[in-house]
């Protein structure tokens, strides 16, 4: 599972694509030419990767809220409120995606073992803030669609933004409460799992994709909040240099498995030279990461494609065994 979700810079650099990318609790398949059964997956592992996926299908899919209110921020002046001469009134809101199943899904989840109260707790409170600001933008996005402000002379837009404001403000506030707690767990769960894969099958083809995506996610990490210009260089460059680390011990295994990892490898090792760029003209830049253009915003989205083609490697790597 890798973390890919962000509600800080990495959100306004690639708000679409980033969210968690889910761990998976999946049994393994007997490998074809071992006669031994295979060691079975931790049940206390899987019960809280099951939770965690749930948690974060919800937090994947509910991105489009944060999405959504970014897209009406940037033509409104939220102190005032719109007025209808806006320039780029015509961008309104996203709509939202139907979110049924992940509410429900998550629902379970906090009432379903292992116990994990602060976490539960904050999932309920974002699940809360969520469902007071969706139905304010869903009616805002039709509204702006539409054109119905120029009926009422922009009364239903006022009356709307004063209520999305601060329905807004608590549902970002909880996200990035529980975006906490999703981290915490989320490293914890990283090690245990990767050590479960290793003990059930090596240092294989699935060890080698979750070793690299999990130091992949550092780097991200190691980016700064938005708002923030200021990169932390030398937490960037340990992350960095983990990311080149996983990269070799591929390099290792492909010694051994020519043909494993044929589609994850070249994309992975593509991003640590894309990496090395992007520190080079950082320091050029002493840091600052507003002077070094778009290329934040280009490493993030090609980290997302990583994440994608991580997710279809450990697939096809588990039919491979």
């Amino acid at each position: 599972m890798t973390m890919t979700f962000h509600a800080s810079l990495r959100s306004g650099l690639a708000a679409a694509a980033i969210g968690f990318f889910a761990v998976a609790a999946v049994t393994p398949m007997p490998a074809r030419a071992q006669p031994a059964p295979a060691v079975q997956q931790d049940p206390a592992l899987a019960a809280e990767i099951g939770k965690v996926n749930a948690y974060t299908g919800l937090m994947n899919r509910t991105l489009r809220a944060v999405e959504s209110w970014q897209r009406y921020a940037s033509w409104v002046d939220m102190r005032r409120g719109p007025t209808g001469r806006e320039r780029y009134i015509s961008y309104g809101l996203y709509s939202l995606y139907d979110v049924t199943r992940e509410l429900a899904a998550a629902r379970q989840a906090m009432v379903s073992p292992p116990e994990r109260p602060a976490l539960d707790e904050a999932v309920g409170r974002y699940i809360l803030a969520y469902e007071a600001l969706a139905p304010l933008i869903t009616r805002a996005e039709r509204y702006y669609d539409r054109q119905d402000y120029r009926d009422d002379r922009m009364a239903e837009g006022r009356a709307l933004h004063e209520q999305m404001v601060p329905a807004a403000q608590e549902f970002l506030a909880a996200r990035a409460a529980l975006e906490g707690q999703m981290r915490a767990m989320r490293a914890d769960l990283d090690l245990r799992e990767l050590a479960d894969i290793e003990a059930r099958e090596g240092r294989s083809a699935r060890w080698q994709i979750r070793n690299t995506m999990i130091q992949a996610r550092a780097v991200i990490n190691a980016l700064p909040p938005r708002g923030q210009r200021q990169v932390d260089m030398a937490a960037l460059d340990e992350a960095i240099a983990g990311y080149s680390a996983a990269i070799r011990e591929i390099d290792r295994y492909k010694e051994r498995d020519p043909q494993g990892l044929s589609m994850f490898e070249g994309r992975a090792s593509s991003w640590l030279g894309s990496l090395r760029e992007f520190r080079q003209k950082l320091g050029r830049s002493r840091g600052d990461i507003r002077r070094v253009g778009n290329e934040a915003t280009w490493l993030v989205n090609n980290y997302n494609m990583l994440v994608s083609l991580a997710g279809t490697a450990m697939s096809m790597s588990r039919m491979r065994r």
